[in-house]
């Protein structure tokens, strides 16, 4: 075996032994001959802070977790895709998807996104292989990369899907980092985020922010990854002091980026920033795509987090409504500069709160920072968590809270420093999933009694997040030949 990898850890060493000599039976023939088989892995991520404002260029921080997603690539002669993926619950089905690679194609070209992605949600029951051949079909129109052979897949993932630690960041960047080293594709690391977030967007059909596929792609093991979401400006890592740890507490609510509440928030933060533009007497001019605009000699480079609190209460705040219905703002304003959403003239939207949210968010996780690379132990506990808890009610307050998530938060608040806990909130797209807490690294125990407390009162024996694990950039891949 070959290895670029710095990292024996135990969820790969399981998968390679499920590679040697666990295989179901029926997958015996997944892969065959003396071939390279290469293996690669990514992980979820919680996110400390920052969460939905990425979208809007704000800064964030965020904690690769334990639970990864590996996949083993072997090249076939056949021009065809096959993938498996292997449950991670043992009383769950094998599921598996199948496609020449020409479907890919039309009349020698990449076929357009919006008919791979229409083709993907046309078929529920396969939906989730559009996470997966969304990654090649993203390398032929971005990278023109010819796929003059197959590929055979095997997948095992262990992140949780529905809990909002993205599981599907975790499937879309083992799977590029695996396609990008069978098939000897230069990607650098932070291309490949952008990579894998086109898959997400533009052919499994979620508006996501960029800040899960560069977690899971470029994370550090035990440390935050600070990402300046304008585009997507990697600023390193914020160490987190010895005496801190992070966790994550499943609320039992099942969230999806995909859902209308996550859109309906993060367009409505688009139509807020249409309208400050046009308060300040910023130029607009309509793009070719209906619904949308461009805004020209931008005062905050085209993002709603570079407006200061102190200039949003000065002069914005009072002139944004509470709520709008997308039809008013399109008769008014003609569309907004999102790429990824537009704006349905059927709904209402939550213009004020969802506006402000990243405005205070980045001036949030800004401090937040400074706070962790100065920490002074627990004389900063208390302001660090009220941060949290702000961030938390800020997600409410946008439409995105959820009554699970709200009771995780509030038993927090109440165990509170004197058991170690300094602050928590809802994680990601909002809506339910899962809390992320920090406290004291020997906070254990009453995250233990959290959980216990939260069972008693919802009924869900909620899972448990812990532990941290290297971003699929710094794991590197695994490359081996199987002999027949």
């Amino acid at each position: 075996m070959q290895s670029d990898s710095k990292h024996e850890l135990p969820d790969t060493t399981a998968f390679l032994e499920l590679l040697k000599k666990r295989l179901p039976k029926e997958l015996n023939d997944i892969f065959h001959g003396e071939r390279d088989l290469v293996v690669s892995r990514a992980p979820g991520r919680l996110d400390l802070m920052g969460g939905i404002a990425d979208y809007s260029g704000s800064l964030v921080l965020q904690f690769p977790i334990a639970c990864a997603t590996h996949v083993a690539i072997q090249l076939q002669e056949r021009n065809t895709l096959r993938i498996v993926s292997v449950p991670n619950c043992p009383d769950a089905s094998l599921r598996y998807f199948e496609m020449p690679l020409e479907h890919l194609l039309d009349s020698g070209k990449s076929v357009e996104y919006s008919a791979a992605r229409e083709r993907f949600a046309r078929d529920s029951d396969n939906h989730w292989a559009a996470y997966v051949a969304g990654v090649f079909l993203v390398l032929m129109r971005e990278k023109g990369v010819v796929f003059s052979e197959g590929a055979r897949m095997l997948i095992s993932s262990a992140v949780p899907e529905g809990k909002g630690v993205s599981s599907s960041a975790a499937l879309e960047v083992a799977t590029m980092k695996a396609v990008k080293s069978a098939y000897g594709i230069d990607i650098s690391p932070r291309e490949m985020a952008f990579l894998c977030q086109r898959v997400e967007n533009l052919v499994a059909g979620a508006p996501c922010g960029v800040m899960d596929q560069m977690t899971s792609a470029c994370g550090e093991a035990d440390k935050l990854l600070a990402l300046l979401c304008q585009p997507g400006e990697l600023k390193g890592t914020v160490e987190l002091p010895r005496q801190l740890a992070v966790w994550g507490i499943d609320s039992g609510i099942r969230h999806s980026i995909g859902g209308a509440d996550y859109g309906r928030v993060r367009t409505a933060a688009f139509m807020g920033y249409r309208m400050i533009t046009d308060i300040a007497g910023l130029p607009c001019r309509e793009t070719a795509i209906k619904g949308h605009v461009k805004i020209d000699g931008e005062k905050w480079s085209g993002y709603l987090a570079n407006v200061t609190p102190a200039e949003f209460e000065e002069s914005f705040a009072g002139s944004l409504p509470e709520q709008m219905s997308g039809a008013e703002f399109l008769e008014r304003y003609a569309g907004i500069t999102d790429t990824v959403t537009t704006v349905n003239p059927t709904l209402t939207y939550p213009v004020r709160h969802a506006t402000a949210h990243p405005i205070y968010e980045h001036a949030r996780v800004n401090k937040f920072a400074r706070i962790l690379n100065d920490w002074k132990d627990k004389e900063q506990a208390e302001e660090i968590g009220k941060l949290m808890y702000e961030s938390h009610e800020s997600y409410s307050a946008c439409g995105l809270g959820s009554s699970g998530t709200d009771e995780l938060v509030k038993l927090v608040r109440e165990a509170g420093e004197a058991t170690g806990l300094y602050g928590a909130k809802i994680t990601g797209g909002g809506s339910g999933g899962t809390v992320a807490i920090l406290g004291h690294r020997e906070a254990a125990r009453a995250i233990q009694a959290i959980a216990d407390k939260y069972e008693s009162s919802i009924g869900h024996r909620p899972y448990l997040f812990s532990g941290s694990s290297p971003g699929a950039v710094a794991f590197g891949h695994l490359k081996f030949v199987r002999h027949s």
